[in-house]
């Protein structure tokens, strides 16, 4: 089990009461369902970082077991776990049958800062949207996303936390991993579980009244605002802002996830439901995460174009309850908007001043037409060259493709020391396919959680080092 390392924990006077805001929307939302028994549960990884965001940090293991292995209710929060009806568009093909299949929301919570908060679940057991399959979730899925999630955390990317693993004891059998395999039970931390998708639903079911329901509840609850004269034009300017955002933080932290479906687009513009994710090692616009992805829909240099598309589906459900030709010039907006983030994530990674808007993009396009020519990996390149000043004389970086980014650079300021030891490491740390591999080996093979331990810790390192 992984203890984790320093925070700086909230102030205990925050009120982190258990709350239900959830249950405002009606039963029309969702499904009541029950866990699954699982015949055993071994605590793997506790996120205390973010339990003590939320005032559980101080549970024990055992506490902590029956509440996110056993799912035994919080009073004042739900009383029996949901399952969220959605619909979304799947590779671009509409599907109606979709919906929490392996998962619910378990809980809700205010975080130190008032957000409400989502605990929902991976593995729990089936629902009424499960179809065929067990509900179930394997080990090495729940290893991944604890990865993943740690990762897009240390280098800035707005993401759910993975909160809680436990392992189940129970053998699944899959098509894309060696079978039978361990079975587990994932806790995520989330700004909420509302997506595109469960917009598309109430579009497609023509409820307008649940429609002015959820988008009053996302406003007022998720974005703390009083829904105004025009709350779907409201909230559509928060949604094409926030996955622009995010849709430029995966491309500066060299993230690929891999399925970008409608019904896996928060609308709150934090990423979650991590499946065949990846990062690139090199700037490979055609470089694909999910096997699956034959005709590369999702890959890494469109990954906004397929957000944006993403979006525009949000735009067809809401203008049952408003004007489509208002929401039009919020959706002609996500360009620009993009071009904007990018280059204030490259900066951010890069670790120096911003000097305006025109003069960040100029960098910012240097940046990418250098990594472009494959000479230097991502990570490689951003740990070499943080705060704007050349840490390494790798002869990669005397070619040609880096002259227009190394001109450019000299006219910023660094907006970050590098005293932090991380940055004296002989190599940046990085999570590339073959080292996740690596990692789930040993605990295959002998149960060793050795290396997930020290990676775990090794990224919250070059997290305090990029914060």
């Amino acid at each position: 089990m992984l203890v984790s390392g320093v925070w700086r924990a909230p102030y205990r006077g925050m009120d982190f009461s258990p709350q239900a805001r959830i249950l405002t929307l009606g039963d029309s939302f969702y499904d009541r369902v029950a866990p699954a028994d699982f015949p055993s549960t071994i605590l793997r990884f506790r996120n205390d970082r973010a339990a003590a965001e939320i005032g559980l940090d101080r549970m024990d293991d055992a506490g902590w077991i029956d509440r996110f292995g056993r799912f035994r209710a919080f009073e004042g929060s739900l009383p029996e776990p949901l399952a969220l009806r959605y619909h979304g568009h799947q590779f671009r093909h509409y599907n109606p049958d979709i919906g929490d299949g392996r998962g619910f929301t378990y809980a809700q919570m205010r975080d130190a800062s008032g957000r409400l908060m989502d605990l929902g679940t991976k593995g729990s057991g089936p629902t009424p949207w499960s179809r065929s399959g067990d509900g179930r979730l394997t080990l090495k899925g729940g290893v991944r996303e604890v990865l993943a999630t740690e990762m897009l955390e240390a280098l800035g990317v707005n993401t759910s936390r993975s909160f809680s693993l436990i392992e189940t004891g129970e053998a699944l059998h899959r098509g894309d991993e060696p079978s039978p395999t361990r079975s587990a039970v994932l806790v995520r931390l989330s700004h909420g579980h509302i997506r595109i998708g469960s917009f598309q639903r109430l579009a497609t079911l023509q409820d307008d009244a649940g429609l002015a329901a959820l988008t009053r509840y996302v406003l007022a609850e998720l974005y703390g605002e009083a829904p105004g004269e025009q709350p779907a034009l409201q909230l559509y300017a928060h949604v094409v802002e926030r996955t622009a955002r995010l849709s430029a933080s995966y491309m500066a932290a060299g993230f690929v996830h891999g399925v970008l479906n409608s019904d896996n687009i928060n609308v709150t513009g934090e990423s979650f439901d991590y499946g065949p994710w990846r990062w690139t090692p090199y700037w490979d616009v055609n470089f694909t995460a999910a096997y699956f992805d034959h005709q590369g829909l999702y890959a890494f240099g469109r990954q906004a174009q397929a957000i944006h598309w993403d979006v525009a589906q949000l735009a067809i459900a809401l203008s049952r309850i408003c004007d489509i030709e208002a929401l039009a010039p919020i959706l002609d907006r996500f360009p620009a908007l993009y071009e904007a983030a990018l280059a204030a994530a490259l900066l951010k990674r890069l670790g120096v001043i911003p000097k305006g808007e025109a003069e960040d993009i100029a960098l910012a396009d240097t940046m990418v037409r250098a990594l472009q020519a494959g000479a230097v990996t991502i990570d490689r390149f951003f740990f070499d060259w943080r705060g704007g000043a050349r840490r390494n004389d790798d002869p990669a970086y005397h070619q040609p493709a880096f002259a227009p980014f190394v001109s450019a650079v000299a006219g910023y300021r660094a907006a970050a020391t590098t005293d932090h030891p991380y940055w004296s490491d002989g190599a940046p740390c990085a999570m590339h396919i073959e080292e996740v591999e690596a990692i789930w080996a040993p605990i295959a093979e002998s149960d060793d959680w050795s290396l997930f331990t020290m990676k775990v810790s090794a990224i919250r390192r070059m997290g305090d080092a990029l914060s």
